[in-house]
Formats: C-alpha cells, sequence, structure tokens
C-alpha cells in the first residue's frame, strides 16, 4: 500500500513536478494495482487549507476532493482506535501536528509506505517514505 500525505495529494492534483519522477512513477503503479490510499484527516486537511485560503484548486472544497478521489482509485482510511493510540504515544513521532502524526501513526499501522515532503516524518521510527 501507498500512502498519500495531504501535501502529496495537493502536489499529485495541482503541481505534480514538486514530486520526484520515481514517486510520481510509484503513485501510478499504486494506483494501476488498486493500493493506493489517503488518511480521512487530510480531507479535513484541504477543507481547512481551502477555507483559510491557503489553497486555490479553482473549485471549492467538496469538489475539489471529490475531483481528487476520483481522478485516481484513492481509497480513504480511517481512524481507528489503534491509530489513535499509537499517535499520541510521547516518543512515537517528533511531529507535533496531530494530523501529521495520525498520518504517520496510519501509515506504520497499514505497512504502507508514505509519500511526503515533509522532513520530521522522516524520523519516525518504522516509517518508510517515499519523497
Amino acid at each position: 500500500m501507498l500512502l498519500l500525505d495531504t501535501c502529496a495529494l495537493v502536489f499529485d492534483a495541482l503541481d505534480p513536478e514538486r514530486l520526484s519522477k520515481k514517486t510520481l512513477a510509484a503513485i501510478a503503479q499504486a494506483d494501476e494495482d488498486g493500493t493506493l490510499a489517503c488518511c480521512d484527516i487530510s480531507l479535513w486537511e484541504i477543507a481547512m487549507l481551502v477555507s483559510k485560503d491557503r489553497l486555490n484548486p479553482g473549485t471549492d472544497a467538496h469538489t475539489f476532493m471529490q475531483l481528487v478521489l476520483a481522478a485516481r482509485k484513492i481509497e480513504v482510511l480511517p481512524i481507528t482506535p489503534e491509530i489513535a493510540a499509537q499517535s499520541v504515544i510521547s516518543d512515537f513521532c517528533p511531529h507535533g501536528d496531530p494530523a501529521d502524526r495520525l498520518i504517520a501513526a496510519t501509515a506504520i499501522l497499514h505497512k504502507a509506505k508514505l509519500v511526503t515532503t515533509d522532513r520530521k516524518l522522516k524520523k519516525v521510527s518504522g516509517l518508510q517514505v517515499l519523497r
């Protein structure tokens, strides 16, 4: 499974040049294989970015998210009790952002590689990161 961080979802949709050719190829392969996913919290983050005018996808947040999910076969993974519990362990993740902690926990518990440009997430023990 290949898990897209919020930034990877946005970059893949709006600015793919910000992702490496290797990463874009991995995303395309996971899409073809039906093993591409994102966390549900990423949808909330996108909605917040649009509502605060920090992201302008050229449409409203709801439509943008529907288009992003429809453009590829992206499974939206929910927060489970295990993910929630893992994400709050103090030494699990050096990241202070709760959404990023949830995304990291999701990747680890689903044994997925995480596509992200967030350098702090590379420091999470056991997390496989693709940049």
